[in-house]
């Protein structure tokens, strides 16, 4: 969603709004926040220097045309009038020529100015995707969806927009309303303050909209990402809402959005309108005076028609290079609130790395064994999701978790993962040969996961299998397909793994959906497999066959199940419940008496 736009001539009135913001930011401190904003968008800037000095000199040029133009404009009028025959092919000439050559660079200006926003859009976009999808995952999931999306998208458009045009804007703009200025004062100079007039009556009006453009601003960015947010949570939740059969509920609450919305939006433009009524009547009555001065000038002889045509347009040219240039001011302000809005997320605290991960892929064949020693973990300071626990899990064993939904089962997955860290305590992975690590994002690859809930992207069931393995043959997803228990209903589908599936899997049943989620993560044949609530929509007997196959394929696979059934328990070597706080080993009776219960 984008911020409505002001009304013609209200870019000047909002300049003292962004004169003042500046102003009081250096009077408390932070105007240096400004600074680095604009010191992080020119590091991109300065990747296409070469091609902004270029995009600077085709403005420069197709300016000095536009003003070429004009002066032969007047003198062609001249020439009809009768005040002046001489020259008329020459004139001619350079009028069609200026215009045709003046179209081929406004032209070109406009496409390379194209492709460089794409291609300064495409580089932040590209850094920041990186930077995000390796931020810390406790760090990142304090925003919410919608506002990363909208700073990921609207607010790297507008800061990619300004780090190719704000610079060359001022060099242009300048030399726009310098040469313009000095061609009219080269024929009168009362005619060259009349026509730069009206830019100071405009200017000072801005300080009416202070405080009512700030807000709004505000109100409007913030509305955004809140309308964002229930846009993805809608579309993502969509099956849920209809088989709850609360769409009803959801469309009042769009038009809900949607009203509010309007009513800001609305609230804005009758005060826009209102001022913009005062700014059009000073421009106005500067316009007549000007006609005016023109007409009295023709009527003693002073100037000629063709002078008073050039007056006129180059008054009007005058006033819009001057609002260009105040203009410049807002979208310095507004391009810096952008910036500083996508650097939070850029900055966030990276993922841990422990370079010295890549050596474990030695043991890879003789399985890792996954151990938690004294650990305690929190989401927020003070408020313990786990305390003093231990855990273990070898080669060749299959541990599950048990307990209470909510307790934290999810959390020790997050935390074998290296997802979040422990407050205290070791979260390790060990190596045959002793060595061990903690749990960083690089000692992820020697996990498979499969998480709650339906994890099937749009495609083809072989593009979702290959996001693990590119390089998979058919044939090995095939065998993955076999291992899961899943190659039964794909090889009935009309186009086997080739089959193209919907947005989270639509075409598939909750079973199949996880079943080809765990083939997924058998194909990826890590050391050590995570299963959360990955077995919850199969039946027992296939249940059970899955996690034989599994077992079979690597013989020291270390296998970690957390569950709410414990049909599996006496499949295990180990069992922990995750509940008040703490992780506890259950004895071989406690599991066998809750596999029985069930």
């Amino acid at each position: 969603m984008e911020e409505h736009k002001d009304e013609r001539g209200n870019g000047s009135k909002i300049v003292f709004e962004s004169l003042n913001i500046l102003i009081s930011k250096w009077v408390d401190g932070t105007f240096s926040e400004i600074v680095d904003d604009w010191k992080w968008i020119f590091t991109y800037s300065a990747r296409h220097k070469g091609a902004i000095a270029f995009y600077t000199i085709l403005g420069l040029i197709s300016t000095t045309l536009g003003l070429v133009s004009s002066v032969v404009s007047k003198y062609l009028l001249d020439i009809i009038t009768g005040y002046q025959t001489e020259k008329l092919t020459l004139l001619i000439g350079v009028m069609i020529g200026s215009t045709v050559f003046n179209l081929i660079v406004g032209n070109l200006l406009g496409r390379f100015e194209l492709k460089l926003n794409i291609a300064i859009n495409n580089d932040i976009q590209a850094d920041i995707f990186d930077k995000i999808i390796d931020a810390d995952w406790l760090a990142l999931s304090q925003y919410s969806n919608g506002d990363v999306l909208n700073r990921f998208n609207s607010d790297v458009g507008t800061v990619s927009g300004n780090a190719i045009t704000w610079l060359p804007s001022i060099i242009i703009t300048i030399y726009n309303f310098v040469a313009t200025f000095l061609v009219i004062l080269r024929y009168d100079w009362v005619m060259a303050v009349l026509a730069f007039a009206s830019a100071p009556f405009l200017f000072l009006m801005s300080t009416i909209v202070l405080k009512k453009r700030q807000a709004y601003a505000k109100k409007v960015r913030k509305m955004s990402s809140q309308m964002m947010t229930f846009e993805v949570e809608t579309f993502y939740n969509l099956d849920t809402i209809k088989s709850f059969g609360i769409a009803p509920y959801y469309g009042r609450k769009m038009r809900w959005w949607q009203k509010k919305f309007k009513k800001l939006s609305l609230d804005f433009n009758m005060f826009s309108i209102k001022t913009g009524v005062i700014s059009s009547l000073i421009s106005t009555l500067v316009q007549g005076l000007t006609f005016a001065y023109c007409l009295w000038r023709l009527w003693t002889h002073d100037i000629t028609y063709g002078t008073m045509t050039l007056f006129m347009s180059q008054r009007s040219k005058l006033s819009g290079a001057f609002s260009s240039l105040v203009s410049i001011i807002p979208a310095f302000l507004n391009s810096s609130i952008s910036a500083h809005r996508i650097r939070e997320l850029v900055e966030l605290p990276r993922e841990v790395h422990v370079p010295e991960s890549s050596e474990l892929d030695a043991f890879a064949k003789d399985g890792f064994t996954v151990e938690m020693r004294d650990l305690s973990f929190s989401y927020a300071r003070g408020r313990r999701v786990i305390r003093d626990s231990q855990m273990i899990a070898k080669p060749g064993e299959i541990v599950a978790l048990v307990g209470p939904s909510g307790e934290g089962k999810t959390t020790v997955i997050r935390l074998i993962l290296g997802l979040v860290r422990p407050r205290s305590g070791e979260a390790i992975i060990r190596a045959a040969n002793g060595m061990e690590l903690p749990m960083n994002a690089d000692t992820r690859h020697l996990f498979a996961y499969v998480p709650q809930g339906n994890t099937i992207l749009s495609g083809s069931i072989a593009e979702n299998l290959r996001m693990v393995r590119p390089k998979a043959t058919d044939e090995e997803i095939i065998d993955a397909l076999k291992i899961a228990c899943a190659w039964d209903f794909v090889s009935k589908l009309p186009e086997t793994i080739y089959t193209r599936l919907g947005e989270r899997g639509r075409g598939l049943s909750e079973g199949q959906a996880q079943r080809i989620a765990i083939a997924r993560a058998v194909l990826r044949d890590a050391p050590v497999l995570l299963l959360d609530e990955a077995t919850s929509a199969l039946d027992v007997t296939t249940e059970r066959q899955v996690l034989r196959n599994i077992i079979k394929q690597r013989p020291n696979k270390t296998c970690i199940v957390t569950t709410h059934r414990p049909s599996v328990l006496n499949m295990c070597q180990r069992v922990y419940r995750v509940m008040d706080k703490q992780i506890t080993e259950l004895s071989e009776e406690e599991s066998s008496r809750m596999a029985m219960d069930f």
